[in-house]
């Protein structure tokens, strides 16, 4: 029976500080199973999937001014669904991220939840997800990215279910600054040196993404905010994700420069 199911309210199960050890060791027997620290991501978010009862998970690094990037997917709807929020910027993700504290959208088919975000729960149901749990990540109040939860049936997630979430979202924040303690390091290594080199991708998004910003405001010359909002909205009515609009923009093969005589834009 998996962890989740032994919260406080589940009569006869084993007390919650015993759950949540029983949570913090499978997340470790995952970082420690890897072949190496770029393994470890993938490794936690499938760990997430066998703790709770949801289909796949993701996590989602912030990179500040409305710059995001997926750090690891358990599978590629977990994937599709955080590339979605952050190209629409709007949905669950997003709210957790911005307000510090989880949304729990569990019927993305109809009533509240499709209202609130009806582009993202629109294109979310056609990918089969049918809700969607965020949790933000960090500490100290600061909310680093989030932990992201989906499932193919609607409904919400039961409160030990809840409390198992918000477990296994401590885990994987303490699992990002704990890499050294399992098992990836070497003994002379700077334990920020193995940390730099799970998040070296989601870094070279980051600035990808901010450099295309930069080259919008300056053909549109409008703010930051302007900026990227025009690169989502076009990412979105191109059937593409933000990070592949941006580089789109950084080849010259997309350009945001009005024309003329009308038509969409193109370089000189």
């Amino acid at each position: 029976m998996p962890p989740e199911r032994y919260g406080p309210s589940a009569g006869g199960g084993p007390p919650e500080a015993e759950v949540r050890l029983r949570v913090r060791e499978t997340l470790d027997a995952a970082a420690r199973g890897t072949d190496g620290p770029r393994a470890v991501p993938a490794a936690l978010c499938t760990a997430c999937v066998r703790l709770l009862p949801v289909a796949g998970s993701s996590v989602s690094i912030s990179g500040g001014a409305g710059i995001r990037v997926t750090w690891c997917a358990s599978d590629r709807v977990a994937a599709r669904l955080a590339e979605l929020q952050y190209t629409l910027g709007d949905g669950p993700c997003q709210d957790a991220l911005d307000r510090g504290v989880p949304v729990l959208a569990a019927d993305l088919t109809q009533g509240p939840d499709a209202r609130r975000w009806p582009v993202f729960a629109l294109e979310a149901v056609a990918l089969g997800a049918r809700a969607v749990f965020s949790l933000p990540l960090g500490v100290t109040g600061a909310a680093i990215g989030t932990l992201d939860l989906y499932s193919e049936q609607a409904g919400g997630l039961a409160p030990p279910d809840v409390r198992v979430a918000r477990w296994v979202g401590d885990a994987v924040t303490f699992a990002l600054a704990g890499l050294r303690a399992a098992g990836h390091g070497g003994p002379d290594e700077d334990p920020g040196d193995a940390m730099a080199s799970w998040v070296a991708a989601s870094e070279a998004d980051h600035t990808e993404v901010h450099q295309a910003v930069g080259m919008v405001m300056v053909q549109l010359d409008v703010d930051s905010a302007q900026a990227l909002d025009r690169l989502r909205a076009r990412a979105y009515a191109d059937g593409r994700t933000v990070s592949q609009a941006a580089r789109e923009v950084l080849c010259r093969r997309l350009s945001f420069r009005p024309e003329p005589y009308g038509g969409d834009p193109a370089w000189p």
